[in-house]
């Protein structure tokens, strides 16, 4: 589980992975940030490393500085704001079921996690994309027409 630092590379997904090995180690919280912030490191290499061995000497203190810093550093604002505007150009493909069509919909969001729309407006860019049947069948399911509902 390196990072590297290539455009092919999702850096949101590194520190997913990078959270599920560090947080199964039998840590209290406090021990917890610190570990993670001096382990993350040894995650990176090549530019990523470089990147990293570059930021001034005490500049990281926490988890949240250090993922910050990394995701603005390897997830760009122009890649934020195309994957941004993958999510309202959503459209189910001919043949796809509900939940192939929200498991698509969901990794959609899920490679941009700092894209700020909100919950209804997520509802309502896959309700208006999917077939006329399939917005039946949700409908039916909120027990009326979902632009009718609450996000809640």
């Amino acid at each position: 589980m390196l990072f590297h630092g290539l455009r092919s590379e999702d850096p949101n997904q590194h520190l997913k992975d990078f959270l599920k090995l560090v947080d199964s180690l039998d840590l209290d919280v406090a021990n917890r940030e610190r570990t993670r912030v001096h382990l993350f490191q040894f995650s990176l290499c090549n530019q990523a490393s470089n990147w990293l061995e570059r930021l001034p000497e005490g500049s990281i203190s926490t988890w949240k500085d250090l993922t910050t810093r990394f995701l603005a550093q390897f997830f760009p604002p122009e890649r934020t704001v195309k994957l941004r505007n993958d999510i309202p150009m959503f459209q189910q493909h001919q043949g796809e079921s509900l939940f192939e069509s929200w498991t698509r919909f969901k990794d959609l969001l899920q490679k941009v996690p700092h894209h700020g729309i909100d919950r209804w407006l997520k509802i309502e860019f896959f309700h208006d994309h999917v077939s006329f049947h399939l917005k039946c069948e949700i409908d039916r399911a909120a027990g009326g027409k979902l632009h009718d509902k609450n996000a809640e």
